[in-house]
């Protein structure tokens, strides 16, 4: 797939176009499922001002929005940590939610096990590498997807009640990652309605009912509801993007 994500942020004032490819590697591959480049212009007249790395943007302002989503939603004494999938967002994960959260155990669980084995063996801190996604899952107090499943591997009967799962892959909507009994019997929340519909196979084949959009939350007008098993459904919005190459920009633009 080529992917095109323009957005325009007024109250930053920033025009962005980002440019992404998707393969589905059927074997492990050295090159990331996932390569994007952000296109950034002068809103004022439409010229080019710079050529951005989108696949470092893209891993961290998804985990980023995860970071937030799981501040608002986790349970208030979360202790265990469980990532699904040992890829780039893997790592983007860890990296936010070990800096901005204290847990006391991280475990890891990848289809292919050496590369969750690899990815323990790189982060900074002790994290226990678990033979099946069930063993990665249960008594997790907060739960990150990140897989190439187009079939669930996280269930509902795995999970602890009051758990929060931030649920990244599955992106297409005939792709699972999580089952119908987790996905009914949680409170979901999305980045967007309208790509949630559209695109997330956990929630169109699922028919779960979205609860809020994670701004609604932010903005007060949706209550965050930790004390339930929650889920943030994260499809990515061109407008993080956007924020995110503004806020490297000026940065680079400072530095010069």
């Amino acid at each position: 797939f080529l992917g095109v994500m323009p957005a325009y942020s007024a109250a930053d004032d920033a025009l962005t176009t980002k440019l992404v490819t998707f393969y589905e590697h059927k074997k492990d591959s050295s090159v990331p499922s996932h390569q994007a480049t952000i296109l950034f212009f002068e809103p004022s007249n439409g010229s080019l001002k710079a050529v951005i790395d989108g696949s470092v943007i893209t891993a961290k302002r998804t985990a980023a929005v995860s970071a937030i989503a799981t501040k608002l939603l986790m349970p208030p004494f979360a202790e265990v940590l469980c990532i699904l999938g040992a890829g780039v967002q893997a790592y983007s994960h860890y990296d936010i939610f070990t800096e901005l959260f204290t847990f006391k155990e991280v475990r890891i669980w990848n289809r292919t096990k050496e590369k969750a084995v690899k990815f323990a063996a790189s982060v900074t801190g002790p994290v226990q590498v678990c033979s099946s996604a069930q063993e990665a899952v249960t008594g997790a107090d907060v739960i990150v997807t990140v897989t190439m499943a187009t079939t669930p591997i996280l269930f509902g009967d795995w999970v602890k009640p009051g758990a929060h799962i931030n649920a990244v892959g599955a992106s297409r909507p005939d792709w699972r990652e999580l089952d119908d009994e987790l996905m009914k019997n949680s409170v979901l929340f999305v980045d967007s309605r309208e790509a949630a519909l559209t695109e997330s196979g956990d929630v169109i084949l699922s028919g779960a009912e979205i609860f809020a959009e994670l701004g609604e939350v932010l903005q007060g007008t949706k209550p965050a509801l930790p004390e339930k098993t929650t889920v943030f459904k994260s499809l990515g919005m061109a407008v993080e993007d956007t924020v995110a190459a503004k806020f490297v920009h000026d940065s680079w633009s400072a530095g010069n």
